[in-house]
């Protein structure tokens, strides 16, 4: 059965995150700020991929949590950007904060490539915040891809073509916004975040629900050695939120089929592959696969 909707949900985020990457590749180092709905995919979740991002959610009409944003601020400042803090009001983002899990202020997390390692709740002095911090540093930066070279705060101000690209996505001109990323890679070819976000742009324009009327796992299941058939269904499967699927799908699907086949499906791993964080579980083991697949 056809479902010419499918995945449009899962496109809106596929081009969150793409928009996600271009801010942080754009944006200068903050070691503490404002955490809002426009900047929680970009400061904190794709930051938390470079360093350890330390969230506090706070409330001004709370005394502690006055005091813990203090001492934050202060440690951030002289943090040589080890790791960012960034802070949530619950008044006045209580979405975020409910999305947090919070249920009390002040609460503090720390994410590390975009997972939460550890937090606490309520007042604490100032030297156990320190030592906290410092554990947190120097157990979990070292896992952590770090920031990109020269990164400070304030250091450079945004390329304006990411805004190009931007408002290109924004109107689904997939074209224009690769064409911009393009540009942006013959003078930069090693920015990972903007390779990322053009792979995440190829997917999107792949299965826009305007050029799809179809299912495409149905299609592959139905003809399973029809190379674009397997190749669409991993696209609708990253969409879909079980990348996992996708890599499976088409590491079998190298190891039965020869060619320009076999170069295809492992070509469209290796895209799909680079969407994801490279210290994801599901992409290690992707990896091995395939390592395992060549040698």
């Amino acid at each position: 059965m056809t479902n010419p909707g499918y995945g449009a949900v899962d496109l809106a985020r596929l081009q969150q995150q793409a928009e996600a990457r271009e801010k942080l590749a754009s944006s200068t180092v903050e070691s503490f700020f404002t955490v809002s709905e426009d900047n929680l995919e970009s400061h904190v979740l794709q930051r938390s991929v470079q360093v350890p991002v330390v969230v506090l959610v706070g409330s001004a009409r709370s005394e502690e949590s006055e005091s813990l944003k203090a001492t934050f601020q202060q440690l951030a400042a002289q943090g040589n950007n080890s790791f960012v803090v960034g802070y949530v009001d619950a008044d006045t983002n209580p979405q975020i904060a409910q999305a947090l899990g919070v249920r009390g202020v002040p609460t503090v997390l720390a994410l590390a490539a975009q997972r939460p390692v550890t937090s606490f709740e309520g007042a604490q002095p100032a030297e156990m915040v320190q030592q906290w911090v410092d554990t947190l540093v120097q157990q979990v930066g070292p896992q952590l891809q770090g920031l990109p070279e020269g990164a400070t705060e304030h250091d450079e101000p945004e390329d304006p073509r990411l805004e190009a690209a931007t408002a290109a996505l924004n109107v689904g001109d997939f074209d224009a916004a690769t064409r911009i990323y393009d540009d942006i890679l013959a003078e930069d070819p090693s920015n990972k975040e903007i390779k990322q976000a053009k792979a995440t742009v190829a997917v999107m324009k792949r299965l826009d629900p305007q050029n799809r009327t179809t299912d495409p796992l149905a299609e592959a299941e139905a003809e399973p050695d029809v190379v674009d058939k397997q190749l669409d269904a991993a696209d609708a499967e990253v969409v879909a939120g079980a990348p996992e699927k996708a890599f499976g799908r088409l590491l079998l699907f190298m190891e039965r089929s020869a060619g320009s086949d076999k170069e295809a499906a492992k070509t469209r791993l290796l895209e799909l592959l680079s969407l994801f964080d490279s210290t994801d579980e599901r992409v290690k083991e992707a990896r091995t696969r395939l390592a395992s697949s060549i040698f």
